[in-house]
């Protein structure tokens, strides 16, 4: 193969996926379903090495809430290399984590009545997960976990006990234990009622179930489908939790940081829950960064108990006090709302119509489209694939991947979102008649 001098690649090497395909594990999913060399990014918009530009609807799995290289974070970021700042911290004090933790009392924390000591854990989400369920056996001195039918938590094996999609706990190698799932309000168990189930397991003293540590949820099931928790819900499992000394912990990695409009996805419940997870956006531009957040009572870690050699990511918290800046400085919040109101309102009006069997779901900016009754997963794909095909990234989630999901930068221009929504209609219309 013919190389250009310096930097630069020929054409063959930058225009295929060969090196990929032939290199890179078994185990790569994404580019299964989006087949192109992405190359550079800005706001909504990704392109590819062959010049086509993709309307961005998936941002980074709930990564990249603040869009592509925004230009506000990265002045910030680009400022702390130019100084040489440090990057890799450990848990040593920072100035980059000093500011962090500042604003983020400030701004976030204090003026919505919340109390939480932070723990970093880095990298990754499902890092802060396994911290999490940690600390709460930790501190209450028992085993069980309550998780949700439909739930994902992460990948790693504490986390994956906790994930419900049998596809992703096939991977684990060993038996996933210490985790009983509780039904969740929604398809065939929509008429159980999940609070009095477990207030029957609690008090029945033949259930054969024990009191577990803590309930993990998360107050919108994104890869389970786009499927929120009713506020009047989480209220009462968090008087369920109250009532029986259990630790209520919401994993808010995918639909905090502004994803449903709040800054938390569980404000509009009016509940504080006992450890909050998050990660994903909590960086502002897709830099890997997990954090718990959790009531001072329950910090009883000792010294070095919870470890990792990236829990320190200083370009990361950099990012993380510039998101909080942006976002305050942009209205973030009231942009969801109102763009979330629209997004809503056209799928209801343009999609749900095409054909009776479709259910629209969602709140702020993250949105699903459910096929199980129109085609399912079948007719999910094609559309999906449509709309990569007329240029629009949306992957699909939930039950035999039957729900395509919309879940675009907070940042979207107005036209822009539009457009991706007009993509999205015009291939579900194409697929549901084919």
């Amino acid at each position: 193969m013919e190389v250009a001098d310096g930097d630069h690649y020929t054409t063959a090497c930058h225009a295929d996926a060969t090196v990929f395909e032939s290199h890179e594990s078994n185990v790569r999913s994404y580019c299964r379903s989006f087949p192109a060399v992405f190359q550079r990014a800005k706001g909504a918009i990704i392109y590819a090495e062959s010049g086509k530009a993709y309307i961005d609807f998936f941002a980074g799995a709930g990564g990249l809430n603040y869009g592509h290289n925004n230009p506000f974070i990265k002045e910030r970021i680009v400022a702390h290399l130019q100084d040489d700042g440090i990057t890799h911290g450990l848990d040593f004090y920072t100035t980059a984590k000093r500011q962090f933790i500042a604003s983020f009392v400030e701004n976030i924390l204090s003026p919505r009545g919340l109390d939480y000591k932070l723990q970093f854990t880095g990298p990754t989400g499902t890092n802060a997960v396994e911290a999490a369920l940690k600390v709460a056996r930790k501190a209450t001195g028992r085993s069980g976990i309550f998780a949700f039918m439909g739930g994902y938590h992460g990948m790693s094996l504490g986390s994956l006990a906790a994930t419900g999609n049998l596809g992703s706990r096939g991977g684990a190698g060993v038996a996933l234990t210490g985790v009983h799932f509780m039904p969740f309000p929604h398809g065939a168990l929509k008429g159980i009622d999940s609070i009095e189930y477990m207030e029957a397991l609690l008090t029945d003293s033949h259930s054969g179930v024990e009191k577990p540590a803590a309930v993990i949820l998360e107050t919108v099931q994104a890869e389970g489908g786009v499927v929120p928790f009713p506020t009047d819900w989480l209220r009462r499992l968090r008087e369920l939790c109250d009532r029986h000394a259990i630790l209520m912990i919401v994993d808010d990695i995918q639909v905090g940081c502004f994803r449903t409009g709040p800054f938390f996805s569980f404000e509009p419940a009016g509940i504080v829950p006992d450890v909050v997870t998050l990660s994903k956006s909590i960086s502002g531009y897709g830099l890997p960064m997990s954090l718990v957040l959790i009531r001072p009572q329950y910090d009883i870690w000792k010294p070095g108990e919870h470890t990792g050699t990236f829990r320190g990511h200083q370009l990361a918290f950099v990012g993380a006090a510039a998101a909080i800046d942006y976002a305050r400085e942009h209205g973030v919040e009231a942009q969801v709302a109102r763009k979330g109101e629209w997004v809503g309102r056209f799928l209801k009006e343009h999609i749900a119509t095409l054909d009776a069997r479709l259910e629209i779901r969602g709140v702020g900016l993250i949105w699903g489209i459910d096929f199980a009754k129109a085609g399912g997963s079948e007719t999910a794909n094609r559309v999906s694939t449509t709309c990569f095909e007329n240029g629009l990234i949306a992957e699909t989630c939930g039950r035999r991947d039957a729900v395509v999901k919309l879940l675009p930068p907070l940042t979207i221009d107005d036209a822009l979102l539009e457009k991706g929504c007009q993509v999205i209609r015009d291939a579900t219309s194409k697929c549901i008649n084919a």
